[in-house]
C-alpha cells in the first residue's frame, strides 16, 4: 500500500535535472525533448481525444490479464473513469508525441492498448509511423478501435489476445524503433517481455516501460533490466524507466525528475 509513495521520497532524493547529467547524448534528449515544452497542435489533440472518453457513458466488462487495479474493485468499469484514472497521463502522452519526431521512430509496438491514448499520440505524431499495438481484452479493444478510427487514425493495427500469444508472430525478422511496455506490471511478465523482445531491437531502439515503482516487483525487474549486458543507458523518471542500446555509449543510469 505505501510501496510506491514511499520509493517516491526515495527517488526525489536520487534524481536531478539536465544540470546533473554529463551524457551528451542524455543531456540532448532531457533539454530538447523530455523538458521542450509541448505544441499546441498535439497538447489540443490529445486533449480532444481525452474529453470524448471522458464524456463516455458506456461501462464495459474487463478482462484483467495482469497485476489487477489498485483502483477498481470490480472488472464492470466506466469508459470515463478508466479514461480518467488508467490511461496514460498527459505528460506522458505528450513527451511521447515529441520523441516520436525527436529520434525519427516509425515501426512502432505497444504492449497493452487499453483506451488506444498512447496509440494515438504515437500515431498522431507522425504520419508516416506504423503502429502495432496488443490489448488483452476484447471489450476495451473494441473501445479503442472506435476510438482510434472516429479520430481518423489508419496507422495502427489493434490486435486482440494475451501477449504470450502474440508476440512470437510479431518478433520474427522484426526490428522495432520502440517499445512501448504497458501491460501486466507482474516482475516475471515483464522480464520476460523483455527478453522476447531482445531479439527485436537494434542499436537505436527505445524500450519504455510504465509503473516501473508500482510494486517491489517492478522495481526489481526494473533493476535486473538496468544491468542487463545489452542495455547501456537507462533514465528513470519514476513512473517511466527509458532504456537505450546505443552500443556507442558507455552504461550510464540517470534518475530525472520529470
Amino acid at each position: 500500500m505505501f510501496f510506491e509513495p514511499i520509493s517516491y521520497c526515495k527517488f526525489l532524493l536520487k534524481s536531478s535535472n539536465e544540470h546533473g547529467v554529463h551524457s551528451p547524448f542524455v543531456y540532448d534528449f532531457v533539454t530538447k525533448c523530455l523538458y521542450k515544452k509541448p505544441l499546441g497542435s498535439n497538447e489540443s489533440s490529445y486533449r480532444l481525444f481525452m474529453k470524448t472518453l471522458q464524456a463516455s457513458e458506456e461501462v464495459i466488462e474487463v478482462a484483467d490479464f495482469g497485476a489487477g487495479s489498485k483502483v477498481f474493485k470490480s472488472n464492470s468499469r466506466e469508459i470515463a473513469k478508466i479514461a480518467k484514472v488508467a490511461s496514460i497521463k498527459k505528460k506522458h502522452a505528450l513527451l511521447l508525441m515529441r520523441m516520436i519526431p525527436y529520434f525519427n521512430l516509425k515501426n512502432c509496438l505497444e504492449l497493452g492498448t487499453s483506451l488506444g491514448v498512447a496509440a494515438y499520440c504515437i500515431a498522431k505524431s507522425d504520419d508516416n509511423v506504423s503502429l502495432t499495438t496488443i490489448e488483452g481484452c476484447p471489450n476495451t479493444a473494441k473501445v479503442a478501435q472506435k476510438q482510434l478510427m472516429s479520430f481518423g487514425i489508419k496507422n495502427v493495427t489493434v490486435q486482440v489476445g494475451e501477449f504470450e500469444q502474440i508476440l512470437p508472430s510479431l518478433v520474427t525478422n522484426q526490428k522495432y524503433d520502440i517499445v512501448l511496455f504497458d501491460g501486466n506490471h507482474t516482475k516475471e511478465a515483464t522480464r520476460n517481455y523483455f527478453d522476447t523482445l531482445l531479439t527485436s531491437k537494434h542499436n537505436d531502439s527505445i524500450f519504455i516501460f510504465d509503473d516501473i515503482h508500482w510494486s517491489k516487483g517492478m522495481t526489481e525487474v526494473w533493476e535486473e533490466i538496468k544491468m542487463h549486458p545489452e542495455v547501456t543507458v537507462t533514465i528513470d523518471l519514476f513512473k517511466w524507466g527509458i532504456v537505450f542500446f546505443r552500443k556507442e555509449q558507455r552504461k550510464e543510469h540517470f534518475t530525472i525528475r520529470f
